[in-house]
């Protein structure tokens, strides 16, 4: 196949041919990698039914276990948001909003806000293809909600953590008690077990080299992919220009 476009020069097209083949072997290698994530053998059992904190219908506080989340499912998803976010995290808080007076620290990161504002859209169309997501925060769930109602957001499923050991076991929670924005997936099996699949340990691997991202979730992360097409700096290398190596 070959296609061109308006007033394209020669040097161009070459380059831009020779790109489309890394392209194509890219899309190969992001196929196997998925056919080789879905076959991955059972992951350790979870050691608890953990028991998470949730604004009920209404409006009240109360908890759900980590088995009732599954629903008709046999997967659930669980983005450990950065809420409290890092302390190194110096960027600046809301400048409007409830929480535009709170101390920065006990604010939630403004990267992990931006994912779940892209989710918050498109969740009622992954619902209905049988997605099973949730966003798992260390801060209590009222301030969780409260800060969720001034975002805007109508379809993220949003549960504390601070009442459980959850994000301290799949290491929402680093060594050091920081948090650390995993992504993991757990699968329900037949006989009731509930075990780890999956977690975007990518987050642990070190860099390829200097200034590089841990880019762990990209692939479900809109924004960072525009900004990779855009072929703009990215805002997300900040974390490597800022956080420690080990982060």
């Amino acid at each position: 196949m070959s296609i061109a476009f308006p007033n394209e020069s020669r040097e161009y097209r070459e380059a831009r041919d020779a790109l489309l083949e890394r392209e194509i072997e890219l899309r190969r290698q992001m196929e196997a990698v998925v056919a080789q994530r879905r076959s991955l053998p059972p992951g350790g059992e979870v050691p608890e039914d953990y028991v998470f904190d949730r604004i009920g219908d209404d409006g009240a506080g109360t908890t759900v276990r980590m088995s009732e989340l599954f629903g008709d499912s046999d997967t659930l998803m669980l983005y450990h948001y950065m809420f409290p976010r890092h302390p190194m995290d110096d960027r600046p808080r809301p400048t409007r909003g409830i929480f535009s007076e709170l101390p920065t620290a006990e604010g939630p990161c403004p990267s992990c806000t931006a994912l779940i504002d892209t989710w918050d859209g498109t969740t009622p169309h992954f619902d209905d293809l049988g997605g099973n997501l949730a966003i798992v925060a260390k801060a209590p769930i009222e301030r969780v909600a409260a800060f969720a109602q001034d975002r805007g957001w109508r379809n993220t499923r949003l549960l504390s953590a601070a009442h459980c050991n959850f994000r301290r076991d799949y290491g929402g929670d680093g060594a050091d008690g920081h948090p650390v924005p995993l992504l993991t997936v757990f699968k329900l099996w037949p006989d009731s077990t509930i075990r780890l699949h999956w977690a975007s340990e990518l987050m642990f691997a070190p860099p390829d080299g200097p200034g590089q991202a841990p880019r762990h979730p990209d692939t479900v992360e809109p924004l960072w992919t525009l900004f990779d097409l855009a072929t703009m700096p990215r805002f997300r290398e900040w974390r490597v220009r800022h956080l420690p190596a080990n982060w």
